[in-house]
């Protein structure tokens, strides 16, 4: 059985304590927190604040699944920048509880169709080779924080692929992939082999996947589950037929769609899904 998880960039404004009544109100036991300023992960929290938000969420029973940085591995920014922004977000995310930070792949890239991976302003054997080594640079500290960094198929990397080729570079094992469902998608990677790319650092605990719906290619909207046009369906199949049993997260982006429906309506279609196709059985 799966652990369903919320992120927190569904609930822009909203204080912990509504965040964590959607997901008890709804059935979703796991959260995950976006980690920007004025957030509710905050880079400057202090570590008595760290406590007392690790606090109220087992109170509420609920499990902090991971921290979602906007630190970007294979960026042409200074090693120093990136590397300094990953250990704090590691730092962090070890006072919370979490077993993992979401990192972006971020490479400079030109503009592409929707549909399109991008393409690199720089080679991408030289990207892949930056973000391989800054990943290496902060895995013994990873280690000693009990924290996984996890690279998601986004931007410059949407498809399990790219995400695997620059995985594949790292020497030590303590790091992740997130599977971020709509990005391969988008861009035609069939669901088998973005998850025989990805399943090394997604399996067995060392990453986890991420879902949402929209009405696309036309409509960014995000959509209550199953109202939209992603593969929610043979994606859980799969899941299910490769014996998956860890954290699915929703994915809700009202923070950049404001017009999108409340986290709770959100909440309540995942949870829906997720028993529909027997992800909680």
């Amino acid at each position: 059985m799966v652990t369903l998880s919320a992120s927190t960039l569904g609930a822009p404004g909203e204080d912990l304590a509504q965040v964590l009544g959607t997901l008890q109100r709804t059935g979703v036991t796991g959260l995950e927190l976006r980690l920007s300023a004025g957030e509710l992960a905050d880079p400057a929290m202090t570590r008595a604040q760290r406590r007392d938000l690790r606090s109220a969420v087992e109170d509420a029973g609920v499990t902090v699944t991971g921290v979602a940085s906007y630190v970007r591995v294979g960026s042409d920014v200074p090693d120093d920048v990136v590397l300094g922004a990953l250990v704090a977000a590691l730092d962090l995310a070890a006072d919370l509880g979490a077993p993992f930070v979401r990192v972006f792949p971020g490479a400079p890239a030109e503009p592409s169709d929707y549909d399109t991976v991008p393409t690199l302003t720089e080679p991408r054997e030289e990207v892949a080779d930056r973000a391989a080594r800054r990943l290496d640079a902060v895995a013994g500290y990873a280690q000693e924080c009990g924290v996984r960094p996890a690279l998601e198929t986004h931007d410059s990397h949407p498809t399990g692929a790219l995400v695997a080729d620059v995985l594949g570079r790292v020497s030590s094992p303590v790091v992740g992939a997130v599977w971020d469902l709509m990005h391969p998608w988008r861009v035609g990677e069939p669901l088998a082999d973005t998850w025989a790319a990805l399943a090394p650092w997604v399996a067995d605990g060392r990453g986890w996947v991420q879902v949402k719906d929209a009405a696309l290619p036309g409509r960014p909207l995000p959509l209550p589950l199953g109202e939209g046009t992603l593969p929610l369906d043979p994606f859980a199949a799969l899941l299910a037929d490769v014996g998956y049993d860890g954290v699915v997260s929703l994915e809700w982006e009202r923070q950049w769609y404001p017009d999108a429906a409340p986290l709770e309506v959100a909440s309540a279609s995942f949870r829906r899904w997720a028993d529909a196709v027997g992800l909680t059985a």
